[in-house]
């Protein structure tokens, strides 16, 4: 079942038990997914789907930290709240270590020797971190370290 038709058949599970935070965010996710459907003029790989479900779990935890910002607590959970629920659909997370391993192994396929090579380092870390969901900055941040490391010594 793909990640589209998943989404879809838990909507309709969220209906029958009127779970109103579930059924709002899964119409949310549904309608993201559909608008990028008509974007593309064909049918969204699962691939495609994990991207944009990141991309909204993004928006949420910047939207989140605004609301901590402005005071509004309430609405600060409930952009939480938000995130649980999609995260649910995305693979496992790629730990802490599970990146540095992938780092260090893209810098040494690519010969890789100061920050300018950062851009390959990233494209060679995510293929072989490929079935996992990375956060991008996370990884950037990795990458930098490990090249300003090897560029000072």
């Amino acid at each position: 079942m793909s990640l589209v038709e998943q989404i879809q058949k838990d909507l309709t599970a969220a209906m029958k038990s009127q779970d109103e935070l579930k059924l709002s965010v899964l119409r949310m996710v549904k309608s993201a997914l559909k608008n990028r459907e008509i974007e593309k003029m064909r049918p969204l790989e699962d691939a495609e789907a994990l991207q944009i479900m990141q991309t909204l779990i993004k928006q949420r935890r910047e939207s989140a930290e605004q609301f901590e910002k402005g005071g509004r607590r309430e609405m600060a959970e409930k952009e939480t709240k938000e995130i649980g629920l999609i995260e649910a659909y995305l693979p496992a997370a790629a730990g802490e270590d599970e990146i540095r391993e992938a780092v260090q192994a893209a810098i040494a396929e690519t010969g890789a020797t100061g920050p300018q090579q950062m851009g390959a380092v990233i494209k060679a870390a995510r293929a072989r971190l490929t079935g996992k969901s990375v956060d991008g900055k996370l990884l950037s941040d990795r990458v930098r370290e490990q090249l300003s490391r090897i560029s000072a010594s």
